[in-house]
C-alpha cells in the first residue's frame, strides 16, 4: 500500500475563510490535491491510498512553533542532528508540524555549531520540519536578559549577522533583539532588507524607542510581557506599542505561568486573534519529569508545571503548544477560527511560508491536525505522513 496517499473524510475541513462540514481530503506526495465539499464523493482515488475515517473530528492545520529550545531531553543549542531529531520526532504529539530551532545567548563558537548543525539537517519523515532557525540573542539589554546568560551578551554586528546567516545556509527567519542598542537603526535596517522578521525581547526600551525601531523594520515582538517594559500611565512600554502598533505581530506563552490568564485575557481583548502567534518557549525539559537540568549552561529547577534558574527567574517553559491552545479557549469568545490564526497563520505569514503552510488549500503541505471539539488531537500528519495517533 502507498501510505503517500491518503483519503481524509467525514472531517469538518477548516479552509481559509469557512468550514466544509462532512468533507473530505485527498493527499499526495505530502501535499493536499483534493478538498471535497459536504458529502461529495471523490471525483478520483488515488491508485492506492490508506482511508482514514475521521468520524466527525475537525481537520485544522498544523501548529507552527515560532520560538522553542528543546524538548524530550535535547536542546537546539546541543548543535548534534540527533538532538534535532528528538525534538521533531516528539513535537506532532502536541499538534507542532513545523517549527524555527531557537538558539540562546551564548559563546560564538556554539552558536555557529548550532547553526551549522541546523543548516546540514536533513528533514526526516513523520517528524515535524524545521522551517528555519530563530536567533534569540546575544544582542539583547542586559537588565532584561531573564534566562539568558549574561557574560555572553553583545553589541548589534551586522557583519557577525551576516557571517552567521551564510553558516547557517540563511536559515536565520526571527531575531530577536533589543532595539535600543541600535540607536540609529542601522542594524534592525540591514536586516530588514534580507526580510529577516525582527523581533523585539529582551529589551528595556520606552514606547517612543519602540515606535521608531518598528518604522525601521521590527515586526514582532518576543514572548509578550516578559522580558520587557510593562504598560505605565506615563509610558506604555513595549507592552502597550504591541497594543497599539497594528503593524506588529506578538509572540505569547498562554501557560497561565509567564503570563497570568487574566492578562491572556487583557491582550486578546487588545489584539484580537489576527496579531497573536502562541509559542512554547519550551527547553528540553518539556515531556520529562521533575528535576534538575540545563539552559545556556545554567542550572535549571524544573516542577510539574515550570522551568525556573536557581535564582527563580523563568527560563523558558515545559508547555505543550496543545494546552495553550486550551488556556486560550478558556476566554470568551475565542473559537476554533481564532486558534488557527495564533497558531498557523499568523507565524506562516510572519515567516514568509504561507505559500506552503498555515491553512488547509489545495497545494499546500499536508500538515494537518484531527482534533475534537476541545482540541484533543487524534492525528496529528506531517507533510502527509502519519507522526502522531492519539490512541497510542
Amino acid at each position: 500500500m502507498d501510505h503517500t496517499a491518503l483519503l481524509i473524510k467525514n472531517v469538518t475541513v477548516f479552509l481559509e475563510n469557512t468550514r466544509i462540514p462532512n468533507g473530505s481530503l485527498v493527499i499526495e506526495k505530502g501535499k493536499i490535491s483534493e478538498i471535497y465539499q459536504e458529502n461529495e464523493k471523490p471525483k478520483r482515488y488515488p491508485s492506492q491510498f490508506k482511508i482514514i475515517d475521521g468520524e466527525g473530528l475537525y481537520a485544522v492545520p498544523g501548529f507552527i512553533d515560532g520560538h522553542i529550545h528543546g524538548a524530550n531531553g535535547a536542546d537546539v543549542m546541543d548543535g548534534t542532528e540527533e538532538a534535532l531529531d528528538t525534538i521533531a520526532e516528539v513535537l506532532p504529539k502536541e499538534g507542532t508540524t513545523s517549527f524555527l530551532a531557537t538558539t540562546i545567548t551564548q559563546a560564538e563558537e556554539q552558536i555557529e555549531q548550532a547553526l551549522r548543525t541546523v543548516a546540514d539537517y536533513q528533514p526526516k519523515e513523520n517528524c515535524a520540519e524545521i522551517i528555519g532557525i530563530h536567533l534569540e540573542g546575544p544582542f539583547i539589554e542586559e537588565s532584561k536578559k531573564g534566562a539568558q546568560p549574561l557574560e555572553h551578551i553583545s553589541r548589534p554586528d551586522s557583519a557577525l549577522f551576516d557571517k552567521w546567516q551564510k553558516l547557517s545556509n540563511h536559515m536565520i527567519k526571527t531575531i530577536t533583539m533589543a532595539p535600543e542598542l541600535d540607536p540609529e537603526g542601522s542594524f534592525i535596517r540591514h536586516l530588514a532588507n534580507q526580510g529577516v522578521n525582527i523581533s523585539a525581547g529582551h529589551t528595556a526600551i520606552d514606547f517612543k524607542g519602540m515606535k521608531e525601531a518598528v518604522s525601521n523594520g521590527v515586526k514582532q515582538v518576543t514572548h509578550l510581557c516578559n522580558a520587557m517594559t510593562g504598560i505605565h500611565h506615563r509610558d506604555i512600554g513595549v507592552v502597550g506599542a504591541a497594543f497599539l502598533l497594528e503593524e506588529i505581530r506578538a509572540e505569547l506563552i498562554a501557560d497561565g505561568i509567564h503570563v497570568v490568564p487574566e492578562m491572556l485575557e487583557v491582550i486578546y481583548q487588545n489584539m484580537g486573534s489576527d496579531r497573536i502567534i502562541l509559542i512554547t518557549d519550551a527547553m528540553r525539559a518539556k515531556c520529562l519529569h521533575a528535576g534538575t537540568y540545563e539552559l545556556g549552561g545554567q542550572t535549571v529547577l524544573v516542577d510539574e508545571q515550570r522551568a525556573v534558574l536557581e535564582d527563580g527567574t523563568l527560563a523558558g517553559s515545559i508547555l505543550k503548544m496543545n494546552h495553550g491552545v486550551k488556556q486560550m479557549l478558556n476566554i470568551q469568545d475565542v473559537c476554533v477560527e481564532d486558534v488557527i490564526k495564533m497558531t498557523s497563520t499568523n507565524p506562516a505569514k510572519q515567516l514568509g511560508v504561507y505559500d506552503r503552510k498555515g491553512s488547509i488549500a489545495k497545494g499546500k503541505d499536508a500538515d494537518i491536525l484531527l482534533i475534537d471539539e476541545n482540541f484533543t488531537i487524534n492525528y496529528t500528519l506531517c507533510r502527509g505522513k502519519i507522526a502522531y495517533k492519539g490512541d497510542e
